[in-house]
């Protein structure tokens, strides 16, 4: 078999495993949370989100806003020492993010096993 034939079954092969690699990624959606920070996030921003009276009371002062809440779910860091707390049914968590204005935040999240609740937002 000459070269050239070997480089076409070559070509046809991975034209067929790419095809199917394809397929199978496309359709899922798929994220690899190995450590602790991205799996607390991951699974605090899947679940619905309700506010308590005390956040929303902080949303009508108008320094913080649902866009600031949204990305310090996306790339906020969880303080393990203040969270994982039995409260209720659930278990609350303290995430650590930045506004848009570039003030320091901590919100205050209990988790349920069907919803979230955001329970308080405190300026640092």
């Amino acid at each position: 078999m000459k070269f050239y034939q070997r480089f076409a079954y070559y070509l046809v092969g991975l034209f067929i495993g790419c095809f199917f690699v394809s397929m199978v990624f496309s359709g899922k959606d798929t994220r690899c949370n190995y450590f602790p920070n991205a799996r607390v996030l991951n699974d605090l921003s899947t679940k619905p989100f309700n506010l308590s009276p005390e956040a929303s009371k902080k949303f009508e002062e108008k320094w913080v806003t649902m866009n600031d809440i949204k990305n310090t779910l996306k790339y906020g860091d969880v303080d393990f020492d203040k969270s994982n707390i039995n409260y209720e049914s659930g278990k609350i968590y303290v995430v650590d993010g930045k506004t848009t204005s570039n003030f320091q935040i901590s919100l205050e999240f209990i988790n349920y096993p069907d919803k979230v609740v955001l329970k308080d937002i405190i300026k640092k």
